[in-house]
């Protein structure tokens, strides 16, 4: 059994620490409600003063037009010790539908090994486990064995709009060699696994109309263009028979698996039943033909159309042709593909799909560039070598299907991504009942110390920084 840096100090520290994550989940810091602007600015705050308490310096709370981003650091490794900066949100999602919360979402609870709050899980509790890994290892150590700089941002839930031009604004600051994300989750807690890669991401509101207004149905239906119709044809000729996305070039810049990653990814444990019940009781797995389920939802681009609205929808029929109809799409993006073009060729189907139509209304609703790093980065292979000595087994290699501000932090800080999270699948990240396993908190904490001291390391070994 590997002897772990910071045994003793979470055994002698376990219950202040869960008092520290019980007291920030109280605080309903949810992004997306303008509301809840003193919410987020107490949650920055209590950020400030727990990385203030670790020991870490400069601590500032950096004003962003929807929730303030937190700012620390400690730079005393010296010049040649790699330079990590450890990036997670305090921003969290809205808590609807409430009745279905077995508790209050921000009242937080311990039972049966778990923490149940929203936040818990995404993200409060996994950057709260890379606070305490520097404190414990400032405490047992008296020093980092890299340089740290912390970035906590209040605006993740809400697609990260405002990152890019604080990251701008603050690139000397937050300049380093690596950065550490806290968002992911593993396979099962008795399987480890690290993320490679996330996904891409590009929605887009459409409207459509047919006509200035609503028509009898009697009068004019089968004369008229009906933009209920309209709307449905559309959805209907996104996907092809075989589960491919039918815009024209929208394959043409995806860099394809290796056989080596295809590999890695059969590696994985999948139960198709667990899987389907996991994803609410459905009947069918569904999408593109010659990939595996865990191929389509982690390494594959997808489209999903995520709404659609049109006509009457209240009791009894109205007996209409409905004027205008709405549809939601998401794409997700897999490398190299490129959020600009995938809008430019999804516009332009678009127009050669609704000839009938007087006006289509294109509406882009946020968009993030995939990003990836390899297995045998220098980074990587740390993390792989912290989760292994604290869950006692290699991890497998898995890709994160959603998407993040990742590629937004890599690109414009010039840095590679490592990636340590401890969610888990039924962790009902974004639903109610959110929670954090506690074992699986604590070895985070665990592996996160172990995870600064092999990159320090990577310096002496590799003669240069990862």
């Amino acid at each position: 059994m590997a002897i772990l840096v910071l045994e003793s100090y979470l055994r002698a520290n376990r219950e202040r620490i869960v008092r520290s994550l019980l007291h920030w989940l109280q605080i309903p810091s949810i992004s997306a409600d303008p509301e809840r602007s003193e919410d987020l600015w107490a949650s920055a705050r209590f950020c400030a003063e727990m990385l203030g308490a670790a020991g870490l310096e400069h601590v500032a709370v950096l004003e962003s037009p929807i929730g303030p981003a937190v700012y620390a650091d400690w730079l005393h490794a010296g010049p040649k010790a790699p330079t990590v900066l450890i990036y997670g949100h305090h921003d969290v999602q809205p808590v609807d539908p409430l009745d279905e919360w077995i508790s209050l979402p921000f009242q937080p609870v311990i039972m049966d090994g778990e923490c149940r709050a929203r936040g818990a899980i995404d993200d409060k509790g996994q950057v709260l486990y890379q606070i305490e890994a520097c404190r414990g290892l400032l405490s047992v150590l008296g020093k980092l064995p890299v340089n740290v700089k912390f970035l906590v941002e209040g605006e993740e839930e809400v697609g990260s709009p405002y990152l890019e031009d604080l990251l701008l604004r603050e690139t000397d600051r937050l300049r380093c060699d690596v950065v550490v994300v806290s968002d992911t989750g593993m396979v099962s807690p008795d399987i480890p696994s690290v993320t490679v890669s996330m996904r891409g991401l590009v929605a887009f509101d459409v409207s459509l109309r047919t006509a200035s207004v609503d028509l009898h149905s009697g009068v004019w239906g089968g004369a008229v263009p009906n933009a209920a119709a309209v709307a449905s044809r559309v959805v209907a000729a996104l996907h092809d028979r075989d589960g491919r996305v039918a815009v024209p070039g929208f394959y043409d810049d995806v860099r394809e698996l290796t056989s080596l990653e295809r590999a890695l990814i059969a590696a994985q444990p999948f139960d198709e039943s667990a899987f389907k019940t996991q994803a609410g009781g459905i009947r069918s797995l569904v999408g593109e033909v010659g990939f595996s389920p865990l191929e389509r939802i982690g390494a594959r681009p997808t489209a999903e159309v995520v709404g659609i609205h049109s006509g009457y929808g209240g009791p009894g029929i109205k007996t209409i042709v409905p004027a205008s109809a709405g549809l939601k799409v998401a794409f997700r993006l897999v490398p190299d593909q490129q959020p600009d073009r995938i809008e430019a060729l999804f516009r332009s189907w678009l127009t050669q799909q609704t000839p009938e139509v007087l006006e289509c209304q294109v509406t882009r609703q946020g968009a993030v560039a995939p990003v990836s790093t390899p297995i045998d980065h220098p980074a990587v292979e740390a993390v792989v070598r912290a989760v292994e000595r604290v869950w006692g087994s290699r991890p497998l290699f898995t890709r994160e299907g959603g998407s993040g501000p990742e590629e937004t932090l890599a690109r414009i800080l010039r840095a590679p991504l490592a990636f340590l999270g401890v969610g888990l699948p039924d962790d009902r990240i974004h639903a109610p009942n959110e929670r954090m396993v506690m074992d699986q908190f604590f070895k985070g904490l665990l592996a996160a110390g172990e995870l600064l001291i092999e990159l320090g390391n990577l310096v002496g070994r590799a003669g240069e920084r990862p």
